[in-house]
């Protein structure tokens, strides 16, 4: 019996050569064949609105017309990914506001730790089911993003979204550590994936747009147009080919000018006014630069490190219920560290509160992260990565304070760690960058965080540390157990490797 391989470029092969196509059956993931380079135009015209046969437009030549309907489509799945996004949104942001009720109330009285504890085993089960039926809702979603782009997996868009809204009103209502950008990002693709079908989308601008739609999510979850579209070119297409950056562009600032309507033109995380860092101030970096790095790279190591043992300890079905009761102290005794973190970030920007606390913050965000992330519940990193790149910023210069660090700095020490910290464990130092320029409303710190930005991810390298996505995807593909159908009819059992 044939075995179908993951090469290490994890593009799928069956014997040495592509494979045609494959099923995966009991499973809603479906592998189909290699998507074809993008800005290929051989392969444009596949969809039935996009044939061959389509006469070209009076007003258009057949290229300009076809590079137009790619944008109105962009145009579509922006507004389509900004609403669900923020819906979504709302969903957390209620259900975080529950959370601190809740905790309250069990604070006050203990009693009610049991009926919390008999809500958590139910929801935990609800959560493990939907996992369960639908596997690609699980964890952050953006590794399955990339795996439908650059490996042609398939995923069933409308499971997959009820379990994210489900399993995100879930762990947002018990305060778990999880960020929402991340499902949003795989809630834009989901999108994408309706409006492909529903316009009847040429195959190649269906890669396109799902990158588009990823773009969206991420800019409807930060206000930060740019940063999603960046990140759907550097970590989801990985490259910048015109229709690519068209298609992205459309779709995030459509996106955004929901997002705004919705939410206010205010940046997400509402950074004060950052003072500059001054250049006597730059041979800082030189010492947070690799702390950052090295921050990053272990996050990535304790989130994989407590899915491994989440994996050998656990059955599927006690995981989520597990993080839930994990959850319960962290909500009694320390409540700063719950949610995503955006509290965090701004108590990072004003520093309130001396270098023992900020330490304590540190680690139990990073705990309370990694005991979220590792059970699979529906729910991001990224949020939560920046939260430990500010408390590592602020941490960093309450440290150094004694050795001359101005304590007027510590705002921009954070900013800069916050994009040295997720850029060591994402790998995607220009989204790095943006987002963090984005959010702090600043352009005058482009520099110093650029500077810890590429200072960390030397770091990370030296420190043999992966792409936090990547490893997540190739976890995923190796899970998927099933029989594998080809076109011809034959069959074989799919293992990944790698």
């Amino acid at each position: 019996m044939p075995v179908l391989t993951m090469a290490p470029e994890r593009a799928l092969c069956w014997r040495g050569r592509p494979a045609t196509r494959a099923r995966l059956v009991r499973s809603e993931v479906v592998l189909t064949p290699s998507r074809p380079a993008d800005g290929v135009q051989a392969d444009e015209p596949r969809g039935e609105a996009d044939s061959a046969t389509t006469p070209p437009s009076h007003l258009f030549s057949r290229s300009d017309a076809a590079t137009w309907r790619l944008v109105w489509r962009a145009a579509l799945v922006g507004l389509v990914a900004g609403a669900l996004v923020a819906l979504y949104r709302m969903v957390i942001r209620w259900g975080l506001v529950a959370a601190s009720h809740l905790y309250d109330a069990v604070r006050e009285h203990p009693v009610l730790v049991v009926p919390w504890l008999a809500g958590a085993v139910v929801a935990g089960f609800v959560v493990a089911e939907g996992v369960r039926r639908f596997p690609a809702a699980s964890g952050s979603g953006i590794p399955q993003v990339k795996g439908i782009v650059q490996h042609g997996l398939r995923v069933r868009a409308a499971g997959v979204l009820v379990v994210r809204f489900v399993g995100g009103a879930l762990g947002a209502l018990a305060g778990l550590s999880l960020g929402r950008e991340g499902p949003t990002v795989q809630i834009g693709a989901a999108a994408a994936q309706g409006v492909s079908r529903v316009t009847r989308a040429a195959r190649a601008d269906q890669d396109h747009l799902i990158g588009a739609g990823a773009a969206a999510g991420l800019s409807a979850a930060f206000n930060a147009p740019l940063s999603g579209m960046v990140f759907a070119l550097e970590e989801v297409h990985r490259t910048f080919s015109a229709r690519v950056v068209l298609a992205a562009t459309t779709a995030a600032l459509t996106a955004d000018v929901l997002s705004s309507v919705v939410f206010g033109l205010q940046p997400v995380l509402g950074f004060g006014v950052v003072p500059s860092l001054p250049l006597a101030q730059y041979g800082w970096l030189l010492l947070l630069g690799p702390v950052a790095g090295a921050v990053g790279t272990g996050m990535n190591g304790a989130l994989l490190g407590v899915q491994t043992l989440y994996r050998s300890w656990l059955p599927a079905r006690w995981r989520p219920v597990a993080t839930l009761v994990v959850a319960l102290p962290f909500g009694l005794w320390l409540p700063q560290v719950l949610g995503g973190g955006d509290d965090l970030v701004r108590r990072s920007e004003a520093a309130t509160g001396g270098l023992t606390f900020f330490l304590l913050l540190l680690t139990a965000k990073a705990l309370l992260t990694s005991t979220s992330f590792g059970s699979g519940f529906p729910g991001g990193i990224f949020m939560p990565m920046l939260a430990v790149g500010a408390l590592t910023g602020t941490t960093f210069a309450l440290a150094f304070r004694g050795a001359g660090l101005p304590s007027a700095d510590v705002a921009a020490f954070a900013v800069c760690a916050m994009a040295g910290v997720l850029a060591a464990a994402v790998r995607a130092p220009v989204t790095s960058i943006l987002l963090v320029t984005e959010l702090s409303g600043g352009v005058e710190h482009t520099l110093p965080v650029a500077a810890c930005v590429l200072l960390a991810m030397l770091t990370a390298s030296v420190l043999r540390g992966e792409p936090i996505y990547d490893v997540l995807l190739r976890r995923f593909l190796a899970n998927g157990s099933g029989t594998l159908e080809f076109d011809d009819g034959s069959a074989l059992v799919a293992r990944a490797t790698g």
